[in-house]
């Protein structure tokens, strides 16, 4: 281990203590409190990695983990679990999650490991109130994402599709569903359901042929993003209003736009 690594956890360790003992508005705080601001700093570690500046992405893991240790420490004070019961607990799972590594189990691909992974969680799970293959998909998560997490969970118990073209004629069936319900002019709560159909169908392609739909949609918003700033900048240099001109006239620029980013 770095010879720095632990003092500076230690020092980090005794802040933490000293801020929730001395600090009005950190001695205020609740799990249910710091929720939000946990998912926020995701989010933000995600932007860095997203921007690909390691520089904020060290800074959003360092707030992170003060939260890892503001949470825990929340838990010494109400006696419920200890930092170190927390670290072994984590430590103690992944020795018994990896059997290929720290046992003689056999595994030389991603999915057999995957595969055991799930195995071992159910049967870990199995005597306990989560005991259900989707139980760990949190009902927060992002739906996009909780889409992808859905098929891969079942997809590691052998729920799947057997080949991508049968996955697109799914995803063109479904269109079709959208299609015909649209033009009935079904209710909103229909059309929901089919075009979520759709979305999720969408998801499972995107997942058989290896592409993250979550990450497809950022590089999308954020082209878009470029291209319509783009836009905004073209028409002020030229004493212009963006309200004052229609979709032809803004499509100019936009195709400008698209050459400037190629």
């Amino acid at each position: 281990m770095n010879e720095q690594l632990l003092p500076a956890f230690s020092r980090l360790f005794e802040v933490v203590h000293e801020l929730r003992e001395k600090c009005p508005w950190d001695k205020e705080q609740t799990r249910e409190s710091l929720r939000h601001l946990t998912i926020e700093e995701v989010y933000e570690l995600s932007d860095s990695i997203l921007d690909d500046d390691w520089d904020e992405m060290k800074v959003e893991l360092g707030d992170i983990l003060l939260h890892v240790l503001f949470y825990s420490r929340i838990g010494e004070e109400e006696n419920k679990f200890s930092t170190e019961e927390m670290i072994t607990t984590l430590t103690e799972k992944l020795i018994r999650r990896h059997p290929h590594i720290y046992g003689d189990v056999q595994a030389d691909s991603t999915d057999k490991v995957l595969r055991n992974w799930e195995e071992i969680k159910m049967a870990e799970k199995k005597n306990q109130k989560k005991k259900r293959v989707l139980d760990g998909v949190p009902n927060s998560m992002p739906s996009l994402i909780k889409a992808l997490r859905i098929q891969e969970k079942v997809r590691n118990v052998g729920f799947d599709w057997d080949n991508p073209q049968d996955v697109w004629l799914k995803v063109q069936e479904e269109l079709g569903e959208f299609k015909e319900e649209a033009e009935k002019g079904a209710a909103k709560e229909k059309l929901e359901d089919e075009f979520g159909d759709i979305l999720f169908s969408l998801v499972n392609y995107a997942r058989f042929i290896g592409i993250n739909p979550d990450d497809a949609l950022n590089r999308t918003n954020h082209k878009f993003k470029k291209r319509f700033e783009f836009i905004e900048e073209a028409i002020e240099k030229e004493g212009k209003n963006l309200k004052d001109l229609n979709l032809k006239e803004m499509d100019v620029y936009w195709e400008q736009a698209k050459k400037n980013a190629r």
